[in-house]
């Protein structure tokens, strides 16, 4: 058995061995439990050794395993830690996975301003970046979704969700009128919301007269819609905290008073990675997004009232 394989096999069946299951360990792995298994198979085929006994409450040592598994947990346990000390040395980077529209038009345009305040400090958002692809966690995770309670965790803001169009469709849309003739653009990014984010319930709560609101164009991306809204295609949704830059110059507009909206009941939250103590720089850059974030609801509650 070649190096690179037989050592993937060891990590397979120590992570098995840790957590008990396939499952687990293959979610650590990032691969699937029947990949595990055949990892943890081909050694056993290679040492004509069982070294797993599987059964309906998960996988524990076999006879065989025994005198190396003490021996395979702590060479695990060396290999993690040399793999964090030499993190460290990475020092300088900061690599982010956030929802494609977060980053394209709320993150990425404020990124550059702590950038320019911290030019040593290499960003990979996405994997697209100053910073140089790495294998393995990234140090923030940004999603849409439920608050999560835990102190590696940070809510940045709630939206507030209220139609857009373009500027020529401004001018001949109103609550009285209603939206005949003007196609609804559905964002599936604000679905699971508890909050309502579709365009049956806004209709239903404003009293627009607006037959089949829920048929239209569905669009997974936010930027595909503001595209659509831009080119006169549509009126859609949207949560003002990511179309403010948009607004601004005209190429979209609000076509109802902001009272029509309503907040989201997810928010846009941030989680780091749990070793992020004592690295200056990534501590700096989550002080910086919470303050930036900070700015964002501030401002919200300012246009909202």
């Amino acid at each position: 058995m070649a190096a690179p394989i037989f050592l993937r096999s060891l990590q397979a069946l120590e992570l098995a061995v840790r957590h008990g299951s396939f499952a687990l360990a293959a979610a650590d792995l990032g691969v699937t439990p029947a990949a595990v298994g055949q990892r943890v198979k081909a050694l056993e085929d290679y040492l004509g050794v069982e070294l797993l006994l599987r059964g309906r409450a998960g996988v524990r040592p076999a006879p065989g395993l025994a005198a190396a598994l003490p021996h395979l947990h702590r060479a695990f346990e060396a290999l993690e830690t040399t793999a964090h000390e030499l993190e460290l040395q990475r020092g300088r980077e900061i690599h982010i996975a956030a929802a494609s529209d977060f980053a394209e038009l709320w993150l990425n345009p404020r990124l550059e301003r702590f950038k320019a305040a911290h030019p040593n400090i290499l960003f990979s958002v996405n994997g697209e970046g100053d910073a140089p692809r790495r294998l393995g966690g990234v140090d923030c995770e940004i999603s849409f979704g439920a608050a999560r309670e835990d102190t590696l965790s940070d809510l940045l803001f709630h939206d507030y969700v209220l139609p857009i169009a373009s500027r020529e469709n401004v001018e001949r849309v109103s609550l009285t009128a209603g939206l005949e003739g003007f196609p609804l653009l559905h964002l599936d990014f604000y679905k699971d919301d508890p909050a309502g984010l579709s365009w049956p319930e806004w209709v239903e709560a404003n009293a627009v007269a607006r037959p089949a609101p829920e048929r239209g164009m569905r669009f997974q991306r936010i930027s595909a819609a503001l595209d659509a809204v831009a080119a006169h295609a549509g009126v859609t949704l949207c949560g003002l905290a990511l179309i403010q830059e948009k607004l601004e110059t005209g190429l979209i507009a609000l076509p109802y008073p902001v009272a029509v909206g309503r907040w989201s009941q997810f928010g846009f939250n941030a989680r780091f990675r749990t070793d992020i103590e004592g690295r200056r720089h990534i501590e700096r850059f989550r002080a910086w997004l919470v303050e930036e974030g900070r700015a964002t609801a501030a401002s919200l509650a300012a246009l909202v009232g």
